[in-house]
């Protein structure tokens, strides 16, 4: 997982071939969301069994409201294989 400023993440989701991830609940996520994101809440007990069926080859920018689950998502998907994360430090 690399960590990116809110200026850097921008710049690597501007890249089309980046999944990005919003791993806030169902609820934040409707109130507002980055264009194009996957919702997949980390707190979900469904969590690991949604990752498991990413493509571990693509590449994740995740994010969540302060950066803390952004985080703990980016460690998880790490243990599952996925090479290439990178967390939106603070939040969105």
């Amino acid at each position: 997982m690399i960590n990116l400023d809110a200026a850097a993440f921008d710049s690597k989701i501007a890249d089309n071939k980046v999944v990005v991830l919003d791993v806030r609940t169902p609820d934040e996520y409707t109130e507002s969301h980055i264009a194009n994101s996957i919702n997949i809440d980390v707190l979900s007990d469904y969590f690991t069994a949604d990752i498991s069926a990413l493509d571990k080859g693509c590449t994740y920018a995740i994010y969540c409201r302060s950066g803390k689950r952004s985080t703990d998502a980016a460690s998880i998907m790490k243990e599952f294989g996925f090479t290439s994360t990178f967390n939106l430090t603070g939040g969105n």
